[in-house]
C-alpha cells in the first residue's frame, strides 16, 4: 500500500483499491466497506480496512493469496455443476464453476456479495 498514515480520504482509499470513488461510496452504501466520517462530514477509510479488503486479513489458514472481491452477476445450476459469474472491481469479471451443494450452502444468487479466492500454479501474462 502507497500510504502509511491510518486514515485515507475515499479517493485515496479508491486508488488504493484500484476502484472509482463511485464505486467506493456505492460500497459504503451497501455496507461492503467499513467507512467513518471526519469532522467536515467526509468519508475516510482507516488504512487496516483497505488491507482487509485487499487480502491482508484472514488468510492465515490458506495458502491461496489471490482474492477479488466482487458481486455474483450470475449462478446457472447445471447437474451437480454451478457455473458462477462474479463483477469484480476494475474492468473485469471472474467465473467460476463449483458444485451445486457449494453454490446453494453458500447462498449465491444476483446482486449477493462474494469472493473470488484464486489459487493457480501458474500465472501467464500477455503484453
Amino acid at each position: 500500500m502507497g500510504s502509511t498514515r491510518t486514515q485515507l480520504t475515499a479517493g485515496e482509499a479508491a486508488r488504493e483499491l484500484g476502484i472509482s470513488l463511485d464505486t467506493l461510496r456505492r460500497w459504503d452504501r451497501q455496507g461492503r466497506i467499513r467507512v467513518s466520517r471526519d469532522a467536515a462530514n467526509r468519508r475516510v477509510v482507516d488504512a487496516r480496512e483497505i488491507a482487509r479488503l485487499r487480502g491482508g486479513e484472514g488468510d492465515a489458514g490458506m495458502s491461496a493469496r489471490n482474492r477479488l472481491a466482487g458481486t455474483v452477476r450470475s449462478v446457472e445450476i447445471d447437474g451437480l455443476l454451478a457455473q458462477v459469474e462474479i463483477d469484480v472491481a476494475g474492468p473485469c469479471r471472474v467465473v467460476a464453476v463449483i458444485t451445486r451443494d457449494a453454490a446453494r450452502a453458500l447462498d449465491l444468487r444476483p446482486g449477493a456479495a462474494a469472493t473470488a479466492i484464486v489459487k493457480a500454479t501458474s500465472v501467464m501474462v500477455e503484453r
